[in-house]
């Protein structure tokens, strides 16, 4: 699975198949896939906790992406999820991570919006409400791992990591989905490189 040619990335928390869910510079055939999330149910090419990622080895990918899954955690929890995503990585390898930007949503709720849409995805409409303590017709469902246990500002997330052991980060604020979208290199990148970098991976 990680032998072969081609770059290699690392969906983490993947959930159900579909390539077109992951950042725009993801998307080239020369980019392969391999997916990993808890859940049997959604059919990853590895069953497995992003807190034990032992079964993935060393080095052995050019990228992790993790899209809107560490906000799952406990605070406790992040550190131990960050040092398995910067352990599977090549020395020239990135985490792309995006996640609930709560300063941006918490503006919201200064003005008294918890409980209205602040956008549509494509599970519905989302009130700050969801963004903060999870999607709420999951958590009706039962779906309580969909609960929202922690969270990050720009600053907060990329200082946090920093102290994890990553060495160049840039970010971005998404105010139309209140979102945050980082990225972080293994090793220290030149600042224009690494604006290139996210410029090609985040959404524009």
């Amino acid at each position: 699975m990680f032998d072969g040619p081609g770059r290699k990335f690392l969906h983490v928390g993947c959930g159900p198949a579909r390539k077109p869910s992951v950042g725009p510079g993801l998307q080239p055939e020369d980019w392969r896939e391999i997916r990993l999330d808890i859940d049997p149910a959604v059919r990853p090419d590895i069953v497995a906790s992003i807190l034990d990622m032992s079964i993935v080895p060393d080095a052995s990918v050019d990228a992790v992406y993790s899209s809107h899954n560490i906000e799952h955690l406990y605070p406790h929890e992040v550190p131990i999820a960050l040092a398995e995503f910067l352990r599977v990585l090549k020395p020239t390898g990135f985490l792309l991570l995006t996640c609930p930007d709560l300063q941006s949503i918490c503006r919201l709720v200064v003005e008294d919006k918890l409980d209205l849409p602040a956008y549509v995805s494509p599970a519905g409409p989302i009130a700050p409400h969801d963004v903060l303590y999870g999607h709420r017709p999951q958590l009706a469902a039962g779906n309580l791992f969909m609960a929202h246990r922690t969270g990050f500002t720009l600053k907060t997330m990329i200082d946090t990591m920093r102290a994890a052991g990553f060495r160049s980060m840039a970010g971005q604020q998404r105010e139309d989905t209140f979102a945050l979208w980082v990225m972080a290199t293994k090793s220290p990148t030149p600042e224009e490189e690494l604006g290139n970098l996210a410029k090609e991976h985040f959404p524009s």
